[in-house]
């Protein structure tokens, strides 16, 4: 193994890292998918999300097999440093860094909205600025106390997400007629990719359960499981409220708050109000999730030489990248304050693209490399699925604008050159 000896605790088991796989895939877009997958094909949408999942299985599977081969902190930071060496596993870790911050960044602000849907003084302004700033210190505050109490943060936040969307499925899925499930009368065929490629991002997420690999007890058997029990979970989940969705409410395609609507229907306004709260704690579960995960990728980047000593010192006390958690915090908060929901968003989805397309290259050359020959996870077809995950990761990062490739491109060459720098004094020292 490339990773050096890690000091963390390893106290994260089975159900930690589905909880971790959950809050990064169900987020804020459940809460506004169903009426965007309705505008394109009606009553046959739910089966969209179960090609949607079964296209992101690829890339699950791909890294379900690849963590089976490491026990160490990083995730793809690892893979990548494995198959391609230091310059590479850099990039490729700041750009899903990147793409976490920006992301915990984007969600904050999109916390805020539905805070504002209870309190509409949390719109803007004094208020706007100190919730968000609470919001992200109090994230923050969660991990420095130690990853078992994260962990119960996200186990918790996660066990009360799900309540409402489940209670959701249990009340309409009466309302439900099957042979409408198939009618094909209103698919759009025109709009049929750009579609695919947004409902392909409510499957983004997962991999926040490979990074904290190295606080694990037993990580080449949990986290492939609970990756792949996790997609399937999730595809059936998304399947269900769509499905209830449009039988409830057929108008769906045109509601800004779909879910929120659709349960106002089935339960009247105490439903509409449910669905509100239900968002707010889902965005929440997917905040702390991010916050477990990525200050441990600088962490990676650093005690393999790639980031300042800084960012790997574990503190004495909890056992946690202290100052990685700070960092994190402070550049999320810089971009929230700063930033707006849509461009941070944009960022983070073709950054974790790229992120992704990189890994599904690395198992091909870790896996004919590896003399592990037991207690890993192997794919049916050899390299055939991580090909495809890779042709899909590549398809998708075409689909961003220009803009969205001058940001990241500026955030490339900004990792860049902070990896040079701390080599050169690494190097002078």
């Amino acid at each position: 193994m490339i990773i050096k000896k890690e000091k963390l605790n390893r106290s994260i088991g089975r159900l930690g890292f589905a909880a971790l796989a959950i809050n990064g895939l169900i987020g804020a877009g459940i809460f506004v998918l169903p009426a965007s997958a309705a505008k394109v094909s009606g009553q046959f949408s739910p089966w969209m999300f179960v090609f949607c999942g079964l296209l992101m299985a690829t890339v699950v599977l791909s890294f379900a097999s690849l963590s089976s081969y490491f026990k160490g902190t990083g995730g793809p930071v690892v893979y990548a440093q494995e198959a391609f060496g230091s310059a590479v596993a850099f990039q490729t870790g700041w750009l899903l860094y990147v793409g976490r911050v920006t992301a915990l960044a984007a969600n904050s602000n999109a916390l805020l909205f539905y805070l504002a849907l209870i309190y509409p003084g949390f719109a803007t302004g004094l208020q706007h600025d100190i919730t968000l700033s609470v919001i992200i210190i109090l994230l923050a505050a969660t991990n420095i106390f130690g990853v078992r109490s994260a962990m119960g943060t996200v186990n918790f936040i996660t066990f009360l997400k799900l309540i409402p969307l489940l209670l959701f499925i249990i009340f309409g899925v009466g309302y439900i007629q099957p042979n409408e499930l198939f009618s094909t009368a209103d698919f759009n065929a025109d709009s049929f990719d750009s579609s695919l490629l947004l409902l392909i991002y409510a499957f983004i997420g997962f991999e926040s359960a490979v990074i904290p690999a190295g606080e694990a007890r037993e990580p080449r058997k949990d986290i492939p499981k609970a990756l792949i029990q996790t997609l399937i979970f999730t595809t059936l989940l998304y399947f269900l409220i769509q499905s209830v969705s449009v039988a409830v409410l057929p108008q769906i395609a045109s509601s800004t708050s779909p879910l929120s609507d659709a349960a106002g229907k089935i339960l009247g306004s105490f439903g509409a109000m449910m669905m509100t709260i239900a968002a707010i704690v889902s965005i929440t579960g997917n905040l702390a999730s991010v916050m477990v995960a990525a200050p441990r990728m600088t962490y990676a980047l650093s005690i393999n030489g790639n980031l300042p000593k800084w960012f790997g010192e574990v503190n004495e006390r909890f056992k946690v990248p202290a100052n990685s958690i700070y960092f994190m915090a402070s550049l999320a908060l810089i971009l929230a304050l700063t930033g707006s929901f849509v461009k941070l968003a944009i960022i983070s989805s073709l950054a974790r693209m790229i992120g992704y397309g990189v890994c599904m290259a690395s198992l091909p050359v870790i896996s004919a490399r590896s003399t592990i020959k037991t207690n890993r996870f192997k794919l049916p077809g050899g390299m055939l699925i991580p090909l495809v995950a890779l042709g899909i990761t590549i398809w998708l990062s075409l689909q961003a604008n220009s803009k969205a490739w001058i940001y990241t491109g500026a955030f490339i060459m900004l990792g860049g050159l902070l990896y040079v720098l701390e080599k050169y004094q690494r190097k002078a020292s």
